[in-house]
Formats: structure tokens, C-alpha cells, sequence
């Protein structure tokens, strides 16, 4: 994948970025983090504006008090399934200054999508009783993830919410807060100019962040993530659209103008 035009000069990350991957400690929360920091083209990404993390279930009342009187967290984007949503509710009711948009990556399999998530779900069902490996589900996922109609959606989705903020900061969130929310981080942290090499290491922060566990009750909470992974994705959407910026203007609509906004609202 040939990202040169997505690179900017090698800068280092500022506060709160710097050395932590920009996460905050929070008592229920898992892998939340705070873009803020990172340098996106000739300015840095502004704190409290963009975060990124597990899903919101386990949140503690402290917590939440913290996301929206500390953050001012007005925008939330739930990439889970309807399942996933539907077991473990965002608890928004404690967040009345936010919005809630709900855009899965995955839905339910139509005739397009049907053989990919019927393949994916068998080799959940193997990873979740521990006899599937573990490579081979998150290779098949990622680029069902980026290609798939509903990602396309839900990705597309969410560079439209966040161009429609006016003002608080946005929270992006999935399960665990690697995948699916990793895929999303990646996406607009190159359509900000965040130079790639720190892409790739906020990508890979996950695993420094997240704790290995036993009582995974989806296969998105197993593991970790792995530049194979991100590379999977990578490749197929080269394949599909010739670049990341081709993917980012002709499949999500991101296109110049776009990106000037983002940066105008979320940068200095």
C-alpha cells in the first residue's frame, strides 16, 4: 500500500499524546483515549475534541460525570452490531448533552454480504470455544470491515457526523475499542494528516492498553491487533480503489473540501 500521499513531516505528538497514546484512566472504562496531541499536517489535533474506546456499558457514574462535564462529550457513534447494542446499552440517558448515532459495521447478511459474514461467524463460533484461530478471523474481518456495504455506511456515517458537530467533543466506540473503532481511528487520523508511522502506532497502542482476557464473550474482544490485520485492509481497499485517498474521497466522501473542514474544526 503506497501511503506517501497520506504522510506529513515526521513531528512528535504533544500533551495529551505524548508517551501514553492518549489514554485516560477512567474506573469502568477499557482503552479510552484522547486523539488530542497528535500532529496533523502542520498543526496538532486539538485535545477533548476527538476520543476513541471500548464500549460505554461498563462506565461507572464517575466516569460519565468525566466524559460530560470534564470532556463535554456531545457526539457518541456506536459501531457495534444491534446484538452487541442491544445486550450492552450505551448508557446515554447519563449523557443529556449527547447525541447518540448508532452505525454498525456489520448487520444483518443480504445476498451482497451474506457468504463473508456466514464464513466469519463460523470462525467465531470456533475462536469463542477455542479451537479457531485467531489470525485467520481478523485477516477475513478486516477487509469485510473497510468493504463491506454496511462499514461502508457506517464509516461513511460517521466523517458526516463529525463534520455536523458544532461544538463538544466526539466519542467513537466499539467492544473493545481495537477493531472495528481502530479501523475508524485510522481512517480519521489520515484524513487529518496524522503522519503514518504515528497511525500505525496508535493503531498498535491497543496492545499496550488492553489486558488479555479470559471471559471473552465476543470474538472481538479476543486478542489483540496486528499490523497483518491493518495491512489486510489496506491491501483490499488498494485493490478496490487504488489508494487510501481514493477509498476516503470515493467510497466515504471525504474528499479536499472535507478534509480542509476537519482539520478547520479539530486541529490548530
Amino acid at each position: 500500500m503506497n501511503t506517501e500521499a497520506m504522510m506529513s513531516s515526521p513531528t512528535e505528538a504533544t500533551e495529551p499524546y505524548r508517551d501514553t497514546y492518549g489514554a485516560i484512566a477512567f474506573e469502568g472504562l477499557r482503552n479510552t483515549r484522547d486523539l488530542g496531541g497528535l500532529p496533523a499536517g502542520e498543526h496538532h489535533i486539538l485535545p477533548r475534541l476527538l476520543l476513541r474506546s471500548g464500549m460505554l456499558a461498563p462506565a461507572t457514574d464517575a466516569d460519565l460525570t468525566r466524559l460530560g462535564e470534564v470532556y463535554d462529550v456531545r457526539l457518541v457513534i456506536d459501531l457495534r452490531t444491534d446484538v452487541e447494542a442491544d445486550r450492552w446499552p450505551d448508557p446515554i440517558e447519563a449523557l443529556p448533552n449527547a447525541n447518540l448515532v448508532r452505525l454498525p459495521v456489520f448487520q444483518m447478511p443480504d445476498a451482497h454480504n451474506k457468504e463473508a459474514l456466514d464464513k466469519l461467524a463460523e470462525l467465531s463460533r470456533d475462536l469463542l470455544a477455542g479451537t479457531g484461530d485467531i489470525s485467520s478471523f481478523f485477516l477475513g474481518l478486516y477487509p469485510h470491515i473497510v468493504l463491506g456495504a454496511d462499514g461502508i455506511a457506517a464509516y461513511r456515517g460517521l466523517f458526516q457526523a463529525l463534520l455536523s458537530l458544532d461544538e463538544g467533543a466526539a466519542l467513537w466506540h466499539c467492544s473493545a475499542g481495537k477493531d472495528r473503532c481502530g479501523m475508524a481511528s485510522v481512517l480519521v487520523e489520515a484524513a487529518l494528516g496524522v503522519p503514518w508511522h504515528l497511525v500505525e502506532r496508535d493503531y498498535l497502542a491497543t496492545n499496550a492498553l488492553l489486558e488479555a482476557r479470559s471471559d471473552a464473550k465476543s470474538p472481538f474482544d479476543v486478542g489483540g491487533v496486528d499490523m497483518r490485520y491493518l495491512r489486510a485492509a489496506l491491501d483490499a481497499i488498494e485493490e478496490a480503489y487504488g489508494s487510501l485517498e481514493g477509498y476516503l474521497t470515493e467510497a466515504l466522501g471525504v474528499d479536499g473540501e472535507a478534509r480542509a473542514e476537519l482539520r478547520a474544526r479539530f486541529t490548530a
